[in-house]
C-alpha cells in the first residue's frame, strides 16, 4: 500500500452503519478510527485506508488490511492481544479464553490475564482494521450498534 504521510482527520458518512467513519492518521500510521454520530469539521475523505474500509463495508467481497500500519500506543501486554486480534480471519471469531491461549505468556486461567485481554479490546484504537468484533464475548472499542452490523456483515 502507497506510504501516506500527511497527518490528518479523515472520514465520510457510511450508509450502512448510519454515522460517519473516522480515521485519523499521522505519518504513514492509523493512530484511530471512530464512528461519530457527527463528524469532524472539514473531513478529507481521500485517504486510502479509508477507501479500504468502505471497500470493507460494502461487503461484496472481504477485505484484509495487512498492508494497514495502526499506530499502538499503549502497554506491550495490550499491544500483543491487540497484534493477535488481527490475526483473527475474516468471517471466523474467538472467544476470549481462546485469545488468551494464543497471546504468549497469557493464561486463560488467570483472571488478571483476562481482564488485560478485555482492557486491550476496550482500548483498541482502530476497531475494524484491528476486528475486536471478532472475539465474541470481549468487548468492542466500537459503539454497541457498530460492533453489531460488522458482526452481521461477517456472518458471525
Amino acid at each position: 500500500m502507497e506510504d501516506v504521510t500527511e497527518a490528518g482527520i479523515y472520514g465520510r458518512k457510511s450508509s450502512y452503519l448510519d454515522r460517519y467513519v473516522q480515521l485519523g492518521a499521522a505519518s504513514g500510521r492509523v493512530i484511530s478510527v471512530s464512528f461519530p454520530d457527527v463528524p469532524e469539521d472539514e473531513l478529507d475523505d481521500d485517504h486510502p485506508v479509508l477507501e479500504l474500509l468502505f471497500e470493507y463495508l460494502d461487503g461484496l467481497e472481504p477485505v484484509v488490511f495487512d498492508d494497514v500500519t495502526v499506530a499502538l500506543t499503549m502497554p506491550t501486554d495490550q499491544r500483543a492481544v491487540l497484534e493477535q486480534v488481527g490475526e483473527i480471519p475474516y468471517g471466523d471469531q474467538v472467544d476470549v479464553e481462546t485469545l488468551a491461549r494464543t497471546v504468549p505468556d497469557l493464561d486463560p486461567d488467570d483472571d488478571d490475564d483476562i481482564i488485560l485481554i478485555r482492557t486491550a479490546l476496550d482500548e483498541n484504537p482502530a476497531p475494524i482494521l484491528i476486528p475486536d468484533h471478532r472475539v465474541r464475548d470481549g468487548p468492542s472499542a466500537a459503539p454497541p450498534a457498530v460492533e453489531q452490523k460488522l458482526r452481521s456483515l461477517e456472518e458471525l
